[in-house]
């Protein structure tokens, strides 16, 4: 028996069972959810680093998207609040497309 003690997505245990395979879950409360949402986010971030090839890591992009937008969703924020927060963000103080590393400030 493997032991994960990780949050999945929601159809990882109908997946798992369609293979012939048990599992056991637990529904976690908000805080705990929210915990494991960071952690997730960190686990997903790693896999993202680490990805080589391309379409590995717009595959990874995509989980950490599916993070974010949870994670936005659990603190009672929709995707759409959370774009326009990003949108007016990148007005007022731009994007990253020009790759600009800044050097010092004086």
């Amino acid at each position: 028996m493997k032991i994960y003690n990780k949050l999945v997505r929601d159809k990882i245990p109908q997946i798992i069972e369609a293979n012939d395979k048990e599992c056991s879950i637990r529904v976690l409360d908000d805080e705990e959810y929210t915990v494991a949402l960071k952690t997730k986010l960190q686990e997903e971030l790693n896999e993202f680093l680490e990805a080589k090839e391309k379409n590995e890591q717009i595959e990874e992009l995509a989980d950490l998207l599916e993070v974010v937008y949870s994670f936005a969703r659990s603190q009672g924020t929709t995707v759409e609040e959370l774009e326009h927060t990003r949108k007016t963000k990148h007005e007022e103080r731009g994007g990253f497309e020009q790759k600009i590393l800044l050097l010092t400030v004086q």
